[in-house]
């Protein structure tokens, strides 16, 4: 059945201060990282990390996830006007947070950390690679509830009319549930392109990488298989979401900046899982 988005962006006020749920879904998806990770350290997953350690790290990445993801959303998609005004780089209640932006942010800090831990870049890349498909998932839950990054139009039983599509745009949401009620906005469905990458990014990339990590793997492994699972599934989703209405597809009718910078994660994936095959398992040591 044809849904109608009909949800409140906004969980609670405290006084002045509103709290959205978008902010909500990644201190959820800080916190089960949080848990998850710190079972790993107790279980000697990361030989000579403390869980203290293991917080410090859990907080270099929020700041890489935030930073990042603000830059790379600016470099990537609204360049050109940042360059006619560099202060939006700071106005984050406009939006626009870049995944890939958050990825080397991320990166970056995991390297900051790994040298002042004396840990192997790389066996800390994959300690965490495990732990961020739950805050991706959360990410996109947030951003359906913001009815925001919806799809193209579908005739799918399971479609869902934006109220913030640019086709109602304008029109007061009494008069969108009305019309919804009588069905004369079918036409308007549009693919729940947040959702998909909530199930995909979020719940099925746990799912295996969580499995998949619960033996040691050869270095690499588990990080090549987090970039080629993230590359493959945003490509895939990329076909019935809509591109960003500032770049639009970039060549071929179809090619979005989303398809075009996780072909090198897709390609990155590959050579760390190829890389793997000749590389040292790093095995559990209990403090």
């Amino acid at each position: 059945m044809i849904a109608l988005h009909d949800a409140d962006p906004i969980a609670f006020q405290l006084g002045p201060v509103q709290v959205h749920w978008y902010g909500l879904m990644y201190l959820l998806g800080f916190a089960v990282a949080l848990w998850l990770g710190t079972r790993r350290v107790r279980q000697g997953r990361l030989p000579g990390v403390s869980t203290e350690a293991f917080g410090d790290l859990l907080f270099y990445g929020m700041l890489g996830v935030i930073l990042g993801g603000r830059i790379g959303y600016i470099l990537f998609y609204v360049f050109g006007d940042f360059l006619q005004d560099p202060l939006m780089l700071f106005r984050i209640k406009e939006g626009g947070m870049s995944f890939h932006g958050g990825l080397l942010g991320v990166l970056l800090a995991i390297w900051i950390w790994s040298r002042k831990h004396r840990t192997h870049f790389m066996d800390t890349v994959d300690f965490v690679a495990p732990l961020v498909p739950p805050g991706l998932g959360f990410g996109r839950i947030g951003n359906y509830i913001n009815g925001e990054l919806w799809g193209k139009l579908t005739r799918a039983d399971w479609g869902v009319i934006f109220p913030t599509a640019p086709e109602l745009s304008g029109k007061p949401l009494p008069l969108i549930r009305q019309e919804y009620a009588q069905g004369a906005l079918n036409a308007f469905a549009r693919h729940p392109s947040q959702l998909y990458q909530a199930l995909l990014e979020g719940l099925a990339m746990f799912v295996v990488l969580w499995f998949y990590s619960r033996k040691p793997r050869p270095r690499y492994a588990v990080a090549g298989l987090f970039a080629l699972l993230y590359g493959v599934f945003r490509f895939a989703v990329e076909f019935v979401r809509l591109p960003d209405s500032q770049l639009g597809y970039l060549a071929f009718g179809w090619l979005t900046m989303g398809q075009l910078l996780s072909v090198p994660l897709i390609l990155f994936g590959i050579a760390l899982l190829w890389l793997s095959r000749r590389s040292p398992t790093l095995q559990p040591q209990l403090a």
